[in-house]
């Protein structure tokens, strides 16, 4: 977390500081800090409401905060928008992947972004071209490059949305449930795409519902509860039962680093002694 930077050494890829924002003088997202270092995966749990999209959606330009600061590579940005976020390199994968179905992966790679020849038509050769390349980076088994995205496989459809998305320079990405709906084939094609970009130095926010996905896929998860960070820990160092705590409880284990959110441990205050028989408070 932010406070922690200075010890840790190394400058956060993103760091997101004390964000706010409000819907109807509703507060989704109430002082929350996270960050993110490159190269790393970062998984954001909660309940529905919990304001972990909310957050998230602010770093993506989606949301406009209301308070708090955003740093990329330790330099404060300003982001307003998607354009402003994309202009970082910033990117996110909805569920959704927001493919056009009736094209290739090519025509997908570059949708709204066509390449033109000279003669100002669709230079369909150059795109194949890059598409081959990158997807080559991130699965060398694909081979379908010809066939529209909707015969695809869902872990065939992510490798196609997470090309699109660091083909053109993302060092963020944000991926909303990306194995949801998938089966256990996919969802292990899914978790090598994530290993791939680990290696490239791509630091991934990961959004999900599943708890064994996060720890699964990430290095260290981020638990928000009522629009604020319970705290963050290394999956290392918690147990599955100690999230599902501070998902449903707000409780912090020993493990994580609290954050406000977090509930407060009460330490009992013994009676006074009453001087009765052994001189031993009751309880």
């Amino acid at each position: 977390m932010s406070d922690n930077t200075a010890s840790r050494g190394p400058i956060p890829l993103v760091e997101m500081r004390d964000v706010s924002i409000a819907f109807g003088g509703v507060k989704a997202v109430n002082h929350a800090s996270i960050d993110l270092y490159p190269g790393e995966v970062v998984g954001l749990l909660g309940h529905n409401g919990a304001g972990k999209s909310t957050l998230i959606k602010v770093l993506s330009g989606a949301y406009k905060r209301d308070a708090g600061d955003i740093y990329i590579d330790g330099q404060i940005v300003k982001i307003d928008n998607p354009r402003d976020a994309k202009a970082l390199g910033i990117e996110t994968i909805y569920q959704t992947l927001a493919l056009a179905d009736n094209v290739d992966a090519a025509a997908n790679l570059y949708l709204g972004r066509e390449l033109q020849t000279a003669w100002g038509t669709l230079d369909d050769i150059a795109m194949e071209s890059q598409c081959r390349q990158v997807m080559g980076r991130l699965n060398p088994n694909f081979r379908r490059f010809k066939d529209p995205v909707r015969s695809l496989s869902g872990g065939q459809r992510q490798s196609v949305a997470i090309a699109r998305a660091i083909h053109f320079n993302a060092r963020i990405l944000i991926m909303d449930e990306p194995t949801a709906a998938l089966g256990p084939q996919e969802t292990a094609q899914v978790a090598e795409l994530i290993k791939q970009l680990k290696a490239e130095g791509i630091g991934i926010f990961l959004i999900s519902h599943d708890i064994h996905d996060v720890f699964d896929l990430a290095d260290r998860v981020s638990v928000m509860k009522n629009g604020r960070v319970v705290g963050t820990a290394h999956v290392r160092d918690v147990t599955k039962d100690e999230v599902l705590g501070m998902i449903i409880m707000g409780k912090c284990p020993p493990g994580a680093i609290p954050g406000p959110g977090a509930v407060k441990e009460t330490v009992p205050i013994a009676a006074p002694a009453t001087g009765m028989g052994n001189g031993q408070a009751f309880p």
